[in-house]
């Protein structure tokens, strides 16, 4: 089991990477989304310069608002920085595209994409379409150190549903998926995600990476899940799911996709929303509002024991270590830990010291 973090992408808050290095995290994941945080190739390259031993990459890179291409050269300009310590993460783009009031990357697209980026950060010719226009691509000056292809780059898929799973099978190094203390769902995910590599006639690559994004309280002798203290280590998370929650049952029109957990404050939450005083038309802009990053205070009474536990990894250390391994006999391979920012530095050093120093 590997322990990595996530963080809200600050780029004058890089240190945060070097810390967790230091308190032995295994990879920092740097998300990429343009509207609310930080560039993330830039954070990635002061981070690489600061660190020796931890893993970098994006967490998760966006393809809807950069061309293959240039995710591609991006990547691979840091791995010059860190060599042999740079993965790429990349999903169809969730929050990137929803807070702009658009929709991630059809999967038809982004297979394509993974495709070209696969080829090229393999030092190959790959033929690229833009506009219409389709012509044979690769990097040159490849022996002037400009970018890093000598080390491998794995490439991490973010994936829920069985269409972007199918497709981890067919380009993936391995799986970023969400997870709370069950099992089951991570075993059916890479059970689809064997589909995927089957159809294509492809083996996995061994080891297959599986990351789990989410968050983690260590409970203190006799401290209720959702005591104020646990609610601002992990608000903002169980808030992120509820923006995601809404934007798929909206898209979908069926409520299947609401959480185990969450059905209590479901309709409060979709009234909350249409009693926003933003437009509908550009109420985006303001659903999003401290996604990942801090817990709004209109959202706070969606915070309950019940949504805390559906949506992380919550106990005194001894249950979290159980939860862990439970996750790790399923498949998981990382525990990422993503916490509202003015919280990052706590959760990551409680953890750290109660959980992976004994795991």
């Amino acid at each position: 089991m590997e322990f990595g973090i996530f963080v809200a992408t600050k780029i004058d808050d890089w240190q945060l990477v070097q810390y967790a290095e230091n308190l032995g995290y295994d990879r920092a994941w740097i998300p990429d989304s343009q509207m609310i945080w930080s560039d993330c190739y830039a954070t990635l390259a002061l981070a690489a310069a600061n660190t020796r031993r931890i893993k970098l990459g994006t967490g998760v890179a966006i393809p809807g608002t950069r061309i293959a291409p240039v995710t591609a050269h991006s990547i691979a300009s840091i791995a010059r920085i860190a060599p042999g310590r740079v993965f790429l993460g990349i999903g169809t783009g969730h929050t990137a595209m929803r807070v702009m009031g658009m929709d991630p990357m059809k999967i038809r697209a982004f297979r394509e994409y993974l495709r070209v980026v696969k080829a090229l950060l393999a030092g190959e010719e790959v033929e690229y379409t833009l506009n219409g226009v389709t012509r044979t691509i690769r990097f040159l000056h490849q022996d002037l150190g400009f970018l890093d292809l000598a080390h491998p780059i794995p490439i991490y898929i973010a994936a829920n549903g069985p269409l972007a799973l199918r497709t981890v099978g067919e380009f993936g190094d391995g799986l970023v998926t969400v997870a709370n203390d069950d099992p089951r769902p991570l075993a059916a995910h890479l059970a689809t995600v064997q589909e995927g590599a089957k159809r294509v006639g492809r083996a996995l690559p061994a080891p297959f990476h599986t990351a789990a994004l989410t968050s983690a309280v260590v409970l203190r002798p006799g401290e209720k899940v959702d005591s104020e203290r646990v609610i601002d280590q992990c608000g903002s998370q169980v808030a992120a799911v509820l923006h995601f929650t809404y934007e798929i049952v909206k898209l979908t029109k069926s409520e299947d996709a609401i959480p185990r957990g969450f059905e209590e404050v479901w309709e409060p939450y979709c009234a909350y929303v249409d009693k926003m005083e933003t437009p509908p038309e550009k109420r985006y802009l303001q659903r999003h509002n401290g996604h990942c990053t801090f817990l709004m205070p209109e959202e706070r009474r969606f915070v309950t024991a019940k949504t805390i536990r559906a949506s992380m990894l919550i106990g005194e250390p001894d249950e979290l270590i159980a939860r862990i391994r439970a996750l790790e006999k399923a498949g998981l391979r990382e525990t990422g830990l993503l916490p509202p920012m003015a919280e990052a530095r706590t959760v990551f050093r409680e953890f750290a010291e109660h959980v992976i120093r004994r795991y």
